[in-house]
């Protein structure tokens, strides 16, 4: 059964929200105080956001994707003062240049440049270091068969 699509109120605003772009993912931040009733649908080239903050005052924001993105692998996380909103990118390594499909900015979306790293054009030094440990991380998990470690000789007891 479809869930039921998220209505505009009558009267709303848009949140303020703050994005950066990684390989795989794209990070929103929508900026609300102590949101609730927060709804949240992800489509594969847009997103609706639909919440109230502490005091009553409608959000609701529509955004359509730079580009595609999965929705099984995206989630909202809601904190006291920002509705995190995480896009796993349909195709990694592509860098978004800008959050929306539009080349019009609306005056709601802004760059985070606290969070903001142009990974384009980092080489991928550390890359070779990192495929070893995970390997080998993969290689202690199979031949543990990922049995927990005894720890009966710890104690929290003293």
């Amino acid at each position: 059964m479809n869930k039921p699509k998220i209505v505009r109120p009558e009267e709303s605003q848009p949140a303020q929200a703050l994005w950066f772009d990684r390989k795989k993912y794209v990070t929103i931040n929508f900026v609300v105080q102590r949101p609730k009733d927060v709804q949240v649908d992800i489509q594969p080239d847009k997103m609706i956001l639909c919440c109230k903050n502490n005091t009553d005052d409608v959000f609701y924001n529509v955004l359509h994707f730079f580009d595609k993105v999965q929705i099984h692998d995206s989630r909202e996380r809601v904190y006291d003062r920002t509705i995190n909103v995480l896009l796993r990118k349909q195709k990694p390594d592509f860098a978004w240049p800008r959050l929306q499909k539009d080349e019009a900015k609306p005056s709601w979306i802004s760059v985070d440049f606290d969070n903001w790293r142009d990974w384009e054009h980092e080489e991928d030094e550390g890359k070779e270091e990192y495929d070893r440990y995970v390997d080998m991380i993969r290689e202690m998990a199979d031949s543990n068969k990922g049995a927990a470690p005894d720890m009966g000789d710890l104690s929290d007891s003293d």
